[in-house]
């Protein structure tokens, strides 16, 4: 895609048509990216679904004012500067929306010199916050996360793919952070100041996902009563993350190819393409070349995809990070409860490390809360976390005396594997939520012990699923 300055996107809240208009002509001609919103609840409806860098908001407006909207931005996007726009007979009315939050006001009529000025100082303090507040957090979260060799080297390489701007795709299984190293390729690259757009592609309905992808005008179908901006062009000077980009129908393949290959795409109802300049990073836990081979997943696309290629280590191939994860969970938890924060001794490291983590770092983190949950303001050397985590302890008297830790959680997998099995009669989606893991890791843990992957006779799982209609 091209390689040009990430356009700023400003939000524009006035009710007089004449003066909105003409705030968005003069936006525009110095390039930047403008939506616009006639009064405070169509701009919050508005936010909700397109992410902004600053919001240029009048004062004086019918019901709610720009001082009520600098007030709930402030509760829930203080991350956004907001500029507004005063009469000279309301100064001291901007004075109260600089101590509610505003970053600046500005007098009507305002001088294009003046509102490119408090725009752009709008816009470099935004940069500069959030630069801090990644500093600080960055050194933190690294060590946070892992020391293991396996982990380093992932990080090394999403760094060196942050510096440039290929595609990158992440491959790992499920829970093993894909998604925060996504984050990580656009924060520490040269688009951190533009939006980073999430998509899942498992999520998005085969008859809903052009609209979701590339948007469509007013009117251009039914149903179509506003125009919708699409993931692209949200993304546009940023980073759109395609997660559990193999689930993606076969038919939206070739229209997402030409979109990453030509940085262009058509909108239902436009007449003319759409140009946008993204940097795409998708994730899979998917044999992608088992899905070419079948012919679900597109080849071209998948080299187009492919540029970079970073792949995620399960949990089981770090155990030393173990320990630091169940400590930044525990300790995250536990602030959340209000509890003190809770110490990982050799001991509990010990067993936490031995267990497999099918579920890898989701299924930790997961473990861990539900475990202070369900005893509150006890220490971790204390907690019973073994059956939360699948860690039942087996009577060791019927073992023998030379039974190791290993070969006793083995064991015990086992015993709980072959139980939660009778119990679902073969279906895999329910043993998977009798014994609390991921549906997708089960055949890892089946395979591991020797265990077939479907029960012959046994109802499937997608029967299951179609006649109960449930959610996985």
């Amino acid at each position: 895609m091209t390689d040009r300055k990430p356009r700023a996107r400003v939000l524009v809240v006035e009710d007089e048509a004449y003066v909105r208009d003409s705030l968005l002509e003069l936006l525009r001609a110095r390039d930047f990216r403008v939506e616009s919103a006639s009064g405070v609840a169509e701009a919050l409806r508005l936010l909700e679904r397109t992410p902004v860098d600053v919001v240029l908001t009048d004062l004086r407006m019918p019901e709610l004012t720009g001082l009520d909207l600098v007030k709930r931005l402030q509760e829930t996007a203080p991350e956004v500067p907001v500029i507004v726009l005063t009469g000279h007979g309301s100064v001291s009315s901007a004075v109260e929306c600089l101590q509610a939050g505003a970053s600046d006001f500005i007098l009507k009529p305002a001088d294009p010199g003046a509102l490119e000025v408090a725009l752009t100082r709008a816009l470099q303090g935004r940069a500069l916050r959030r630069e801090v507040r990644y500093l600080r957090s960055a050194a933190a979260a690294d060590a946070a996360l892992g020391r293991s060799p396996a982990w380093l080297r992932t990080v090394r390489m999403v760094d060196a793919a942050a510096a440039v701007d290929s595609p990158v795709l992440l491959r790992g299984e499920s829970g093993t952070g894909k998604e925060l190293l996504a984050r990580m390729l656009h924060e520490r690259g040269p688009r951190a100041g533009g939006p980073y757009v999430r998509v899942n592609c498992a999520a998005v309905p085969m008859e809903m996902w052009e609209s979701e992808f590339f948007g469509h005008r007013k009117g251009s179908f039914t149903g179509a009563s506003t125009d919708r901006e699409g993931r692209f062009q949200l993304a546009d000077g940023g980073t759109l993350f395609l997660d559990e980009v193999g689930a993606m129908p076969a038919p939206a393949q070739a229209k997402l190819l030409r979109a990453i290959q030509d940085g262009e795409f058509d909108r239902v109802g436009d007449d003319r393409p759409t140009s946008v300049d993204v940097r795409v990073v998708a994730a899979t836990n998917s044999d992608l070349e088992a899905d070419i081979q079948a012919g679900r997943f597109r080849q071209d696309l998948y080299y187009r995809l492919a540029v970079l290629q970073v792949p995620v280590p399960p949990l089981r191939e770090r155990p030393e990070d173990v320990p630091l994860l169940a400590a930044h969970f525990a300790a995250a938890v536990a602030a959340r409860l209000g509890q003190p924060p809770p110490t990982v001794t050799p001991e509990v490291a010990a067993r936490l490390q031995a267990y497999d983590w099918p579920g890898n770092v989701r299924e930790l983190r997961s473990a861990i809360e539900r475990a202070l949950i369900l005893h509150p303001g006890e220490g971790l050397e204390s907690l019973d976390l073994a059956p939360e985590a699948g860690l039942a302890p087996p009577s060791l008297g019927d073992a023998g005396d030379d039974l190791n830790l290993r070969d006793a959680l083995n064991r015990r997998e086992l015993e709980l594997l072959v139980e939660a099995q009778r119990r679902a009669q073969g279906v895999r989606k329910e043993a998977s939520r009798l014994l609390g893991i991921d549906p997708r890791n089960l055949a890892y843990y089946l395979r591991k012990h020797g265990l077939p992957v479907d029960v012959p006779g046994a109802p499937k799982a997608g029967a299951i699923e179609e006649s109960a209609k449930e959610d996985p």
